[in-house]
């Protein structure tokens, strides 16, 4: 511990952040120093707030000198918490409220083609990523994050997840590689994370570890809602464990697979083909089937070549994955109009549909198209097809009233 601290970024290009430097004194009082481009609008609001967290960890006599680049208050918060933690040992913390449009749940199967990546200590890129509807928002412990900063991510993470409006997305967090990952739990589990995703898991020993940690968090804090789990397989150890990987808990809702690592891990080179991970994708997709969960694919990392991801994300489809990461969000638009079923598929998809209702009505207990015998996972598979379809546009809501 020190009695100096600074957290936070600044610099050229830095704005909706902060940066703070702390430094304990033996008396004199608090002493808050504010720089904002705000300052004449919100100089008094942020004192205050910077009065607040300093009382929550009982700091009397101290130096604060905040430079503001239009930083929100979860921002500044975190921000200044970090600094005293850097100062202090302390098990308290600062939580700002929970927004009442934060506080949904999602569905075990859920929707994910898309999960869009954050680095999760860059606050600029979180505020409004929920306006371009991805079905997923990664906030990134990471390899997104600097090992010097990642501590100040927890927190800022953490208070995004009571602050930041996410539009509906499903709410995840990649945490560090096990075992600093178990760390970051304790960050996360109270503030209503829909899903952690477990990087570079190579064994179920590690799942159980995260599914323990969760529910040693959860009860402590009373959390009664489901967190999923998505462990990343990036190793050829890992692609050799998938299936115990996938079937190892209750939470685990998919899969995915990391081939820039696990490229490396091979060492071999990513190559636009993907002959090198074939094996690996299709192990993994049947991993993933096996166990009834999703297969999710890797990223796909040229953001300008929009006719190359649309190859990626049809090869993606066919190979049996559900969707796929992005790091910017002009991929996002792609991503869901080629997982989007084909007007063959749901062509297919509504006579499935319509058989099952007449057979239905009929009181049938056998549904048949044509000459083939329906069972009833074809039909519920036949319905998530119109599902998606009606989401992509590709079909009208009504679409049996307009047969």
């Amino acid at each position: 511990m020190s009695n100096k601290s600074t957290a936070g970024n600044k610099g050229p290009g830095i704005r909706s952040d902060c940066f703070v430097t702390l430094e304990l004194t033996e008396s004199g009082g608090l002493q808050i120093d504010l720089n904002s481009k705000v300052g004449t609008l919100f100089g008094d609001s942020i004192m205050e707030l910077a009065k607040e967290v300093l009382a929550r960890f009982e700091i009397k006599n101290a130096k604060l000198h905040i430079e503001d680049k239009g930083a929100l208050s979860f921002v500044l918060a975190a921000r200044i918490e970090a600094a005293i933690k850097q100062c202090i040992e302390s098990d308290k913390e600062y939580w700002p409220d929970l927004i009442p449009e934060n506080q949904y749940q999602t569905e075990r199967d859920r929707y994910r083609r898309s999960r869009l990546y954050l680095p999760g200590n860059s606050p600029k890129l979180m505020l409004n990523a929920g306006i371009h509807q991805p079905d997923g928002i990664i906030l990134d412990l990471e390899d997104a994050v600097a090992p010097a900063k990642k501590d100040e991510a927890r927190l800022l993470i953490r208070n995004a997840l009571r602050q930041i409006d996410f539009y509906g997305a499903e709410r995840m967090v990649r945490i560090n590689q096990i075992p600093r990952g178990l760390d970051d739990l304790t960050y996360l589990a109270p503030h209503n994370v829909n899903l952690i995703l477990i990087p570079k898991c190579e064994t179920a020993e590690q799942v159980n570890q995260v599914d323990e940690k969760i529910a040693q968090i959860a009860a402590q804090h009373s959390v009664t809602q489901p967190i999923y789990l998505m462990p990343i397989i990036e190793s050829a150890l890992g692609v050799v464990n998938a299936y115990q990987i996938a079937a190892t808990s209750k939470n685990v809702v998919a899969l995915a697979i990391g081939l820039e690592d696990y490229t490396a891990d091979l060492g071999a080179s990513r190559t636009k083909e993907g002959h090198e991970s074939f094996y690996a994708r299709s192990r993994l997709v049947n991993a993933a089937r096996a166990a009834g969960i999703q297969a999710i694919d890797s990223v796909f990392s040229d953001v300008s070549d929009m006719e190359a991801l649309r190859d990626v994300v049809l090869e993606s489809k066919a190979l049996g994955f559900d969707g796929m990461g992005c790091i910017h969000p002009r991929q996002i638009k792609v991503i869901h109009e080629f997982y989007a079923p084909s007007t063959q598929e749901v062509e297919k998809a509504q006579k499935i549909v319509r058989a099952f209702d007449q057979a239905t009505e009929k009181g049938l207990g056998v549904v048949s198209v044509g000459s083939k015998m329906i069972d009833p996972p074809v039909v519920k598979r036949a319905q998530r097809t119109i599902d998606l379809a009606v989401k992509a546009g590709k079909l009208s809501k009504s679409w049996k009233d307009e047969a």
